[in-house]
């Protein structure tokens, strides 16, 4: 083995460095969501359980990185109730807890949301948490 060089490990990420400040930054293809200090399961199981009862009461107070979250999921079961073929019922059915509940969102949907194109829901921000100072919110469907 004398001699032996190894060869050099293909660079998968392209860093940058920034003009102004020269610091390393990585690119974020693919990375939609935060990650909410939470394993994917986790954060999975807490966007479909806010998303669920955001639909069913209409309004929910929660942190606001996890209400700016829950703003594209509960936008796009809107989108399928809209469009409410049953393919798309089947997906909502796959993605919210209630049957129930996707029953009246797609009753409801096409006569509420029919002259919008978007922006189903509204986020507010409301203060800070009396225990931890973080920052709170309030999404509501429009």
């Amino acid at each position: 083995m004398a001699g032996y060089i190894a060869p050099m490990p293909m660079q998968r990420h392209v860093a940058l460095t920034s003009p102004r400040t020269g610091a390393v930054t990585m690119i974020r293809h693919g990375n939609k969501l935060k990650k909410l200090n939470k394993p994917a399961d986790q954060r999975k199981a807490l966007l479909r359980s806010l998303t669920t009862e955001l639909i069913r009461h209409g309004r929910i107070k929660s942190t606001l990185a996890r209400c700016k979250e829950v703003r594209s999921t509960a936008d796009r079961m809107v989108e399928l109730a809209k469009e409410g073929s049953l393919h798309a019922r089947r997906q909502a059915m796959g993605y919210i807890y209630d049957k129930q509940l996707v029953h009246a969102l797609f009753e409801a949907a096409p006569d509420r949301y029919s002259d919008r194109d978007g922006g189903y829901t509204r986020v507010l921000r409301d203060g800070y948490r009396k225990g931890d100072n973080s920052e709170m919110g309030v999404i509501e469907l429009l």
